[in-house]
């Protein structure tokens, strides 16, 4: 007599995730005090013109974030552009995408890293920007060497505590601004446009550096496993979180550009807004932007870290990267050692070898190339879904040639060495795919 069917027993993702916890999230992984690094990099580089850069890059990532939402859709436990491009294209396009998304991983925790220095050098200017840069080069390392991870209540409060520095800072900026004697005229538009010193190809770079305040919304699809009617929310979760974070940046840089007009004269590009605040707000509101960006800075760069090493663990796991060295689990801590320390001395290096600047750059010249193959992939399966339906066809090609607008307008020495990077990558991925004949794996940052 045979045994009756033993029940699945094995532990499952409990869906418990609503709509408004999806978007909280996504806002979460993006930050909302996200424009203000890259305030004077993107201000000096777009000739005065944030909000502008701002504003237009907030229209190709909403339809970049539909293209995501409606691929979470297709591929509801996934949430990879590898998997999307592969799945609708080619293992080849889809391995370009996996490996460009490599490249933010591997460069995000340097710019934290560059950031925290000179923040912290506005706190302590007599301790040189090296010494700096080697604190947290080795305070991000020795913290995931530990196995730290930040809680999901602690990272709820941080960004509660951001909330409330904007907010302080819209109060100093309404003060500052209610002290001027005659508002001059053009005062209220000028952030939007300058006859002066409006150019279009200085809008066009300026954005290719302003899209780094919507990175990470795309991780939203990584929880379709545990949210309630993933098919409608993660695609509404998505557009909402890259919405308000627009309004919400949109706001601050605004306000920025009202305090400071003259964008040529930032004691220090890479922290400008801290100074900006400064005069809106005196010292106490420099201090505090300061130290509240820097705080954010530090969680952002652990992370970044341990992103960036539990992603190489994933592509050493399956083989695509050396699988005895990447591939490997401390025994005693359960972490993936070998990847924080290279990841570590990646940080290390880098804090020294490149800019601020340059490492956003990099970092959105492998996100457009992703966000390409995102709606390259939702158009293709719209396609075959249904040609006629052209809405849903044609979102993705107007999200593809916006994305193609702005990584093209990505300075000469930014293309140069993410187009090293991108020959190695195919190089590689030929060799160990003969000829992209197999798929390889890329596995998603922080997944098990």
């Amino acid at each position: 007599m045979s045994s009756p069917p033993v029940p699945e027993t094995r532990p499952r993702l409990r869906r418990e995730l609503g709509l408004w916890a999806l978007v909280f999230y996504g806002i979460v992984l993006i930050q909302p005090t996200a424009p203000m690094p890259l305030f004077g990099v993107v201000s000096q580089e777009a000739k005065g013109h944030v909000v502008t850069t701002v504003l237009v890059a907030m229209c190709a990532m909403l339809l970049t974030a539909l293209s995501y939402g409606r691929m979470a859709r297709v591929y509801p436990s996934a949430g990879s552009v590898y998997t999307y491009v592969t799945g609708e294209i080619h293992p080849a396009p889809g391995f370009i995408a996996g490996w460009s998304m490599c490249l933010n991983y591997l460069v995000n925790p340097v710019i934290c890293t560059i950031w925290c220095a000179k923040a912290a050098g506005n706190m302590a200017p007599q301790i040189p920007y090296g010494a700096w840069a080697i604190f947290f080069a080795l305070l991000f390392t020795g913290m995931n060497l530990n196995g730290i991870r930040t809680s999901a209540r602690t990272t709820q409060i941080l960004v509660l505590a951001m909330g409330v520095v904007i907010v302080a800072f819209f109060i100093s900026v309404a003060r500052y601004i209610g002290k001027i004697p005659e508002i001059p005229p053009g005062f209220w538009t000028k952030p939007f446009f300058d006859p002066q010193t409006f150019s279009m190809r200085a809008v066009a770079t300026g954005t290719s550096i302003a899209v780094l305040t919507y990175i990470g919304f795309d991780g939203i699809s990584t929880l379709s496993e545990e949210t309630h009617n993933p098919r409608r929310n993660i695609l509404l979760a998505t557009v909402l979180t890259c919405l308000i974070t627009g309004i919400l940046a949109t706001a601050q840089v605004y306000a920025g550009q009202l305090i400071w007009p003259d964008y040529q004269k930032y004691p220090d590009v890479d922290t400008a807004f801290s100074y900006v605040a400064g005069r809106a707000g005196g010292q106490v509101m420099f201090h505090l932007v300061n130290f509240t960006l820097l705080v954010a800075s530090i969680g952002s760069g652990m992370g970044a870290q341990l992103s960036a090493s539990r992603l190489l663990y994933g592509m050493g796991r399956d083989d695509a990267i050396p699988k005895g060295f990447f591939g490997v689990i401390d025994p005693r801590r359960g972490i993936p050692r070998n990847n924080v320390l290279f990841t570590g001395a990646l940080i290390l290096v880098g804090g020294f070898l490149i800019s601020y600047q340059l490492g956003a750059e990099l970092i959105n010249f492998g996100a457009f190339i992703a966000f390409m193959g995102v709606n390259a992939a939702a158009f293709v399966y719209a396609y075959r879904q249904n040609p006629r339906n052209w809405l849903d066809c044609a979102s993705p090609v107007l999200g593809f040639v916006i994305c193609l607008a702005i990584f093209a307008s990505l300075r000469p020495p930014v293309l140069m060495a993410g187009g090293v990077w991108l020959a190695v990558g195919v190089l590689y991925g030929a060799y160990k795919t003969n000829g992209f004949r197999r798929r390889i794996a890329f596995s998603e940052a922080g997944s098990e």
